[in-house]
């Protein structure tokens, strides 16, 4: 049967909350780049991709700005590595979101669905996190749209795009493309994109907030997969 919607998942406080292990993995990174610690580090759930995370890194932590792009560089490239050490960190400190695992399940096991992740992980990060908590299984990652593509976060629903095209030999455009996610970026990154919106109010921003920034629906949580296949179905053109 042909797959006829794609959905973009985000990964952190939407299917898993890390804990402190990103920030560690930040602080260690910078410190081993850079030579000294970090006393600020990035603001928590906003969504923003990891490279542009790291350029704030530097700049509140007062890096000369003729040193900031090869440090930059240097950084990102490490954070993948510095991250698949602490796999055991990423269990025991960090957990599930509520209904995440059944709400992937879900969205799997539909026939018309075709299920990947949009996220401003780097691809390795994304890996490590979603192979950590068994969620792997449920998305296809070889299609997915990540901030070692392109740390402009929009532009990834476009990657993500192509790629299931190639793939699945559909064409998918706003009216066939949903993002799940849980923060403002998630929301404008749909909107810039080119993908209807499913909020889940299950990070740092209230379904409130999200609805009044432009989410075509809200969710308090995952916990009722059937809700999320509602939501799907009602914001998307299906194409045989």
């Amino acid at each position: 049967m042909t797959k006829t919607v794609l959905v973009l998942w985000d990964i952190d406080r939407t299917l898993v909350y890390v804990g402190e292990t990103d920030r560690a993995v930040y602080r260690e990174a910078f410190r081993q780049v850079v030579g000294r610690d970090a006393t600020k580090l990035p603001e928590r759930g906003t969504g923003r991709t990891m490279p542009l995370a790291v350029r704030e890194l530097l700049t509140a932590n007062d890096v000369d700005p003729r040193d900031s792009e090869l440090f930059a560089e240097e950084i990102v490239a490490l954070l993948p590595k510095l991250l698949a050490a602490k796999t055991e960190q990423l269990c025991s400190g960090g957990q599930l979101m509520p209904g995440a695992t059944a709400a992937l399940a879900a969205v799997d096991a539909h026939p018309d669905l075709v299920p990947t992740v949009v996220t401003g992980n780097l691809q390795e990060s994304a890996e490590i996190k979603l192979r950590a908590f068994s969620l792997d299984q449920y998305v296809d990652l070889a299609i997915g749209g990540f901030a070692s593509d392109d740390s402009h976060r929009p532009a990834l629903v476009g990657v993500a795009q192509r790629r299931a095209a190639a793939r699945y030999g559909t064409a998918f455009d706003r009216s066939n493309t949903i993002i799940i996610g849980d923060s403002l970026e998630d929301v404008r990154t749909g909107a810039e994109g080119g993908a209807a919106v499913i909020a889940v109010a299950s990070g740092t921003t209230s379904a409130d907030q999200l609805a009044d920034a432009g989410a075509d629906r809200v969710l308090d949580s995952l916990l009722d997969p059937h809700a999320v296949l509602r939501a799907i179905a009602e914001l998307t053109v299906h194409r045989g």
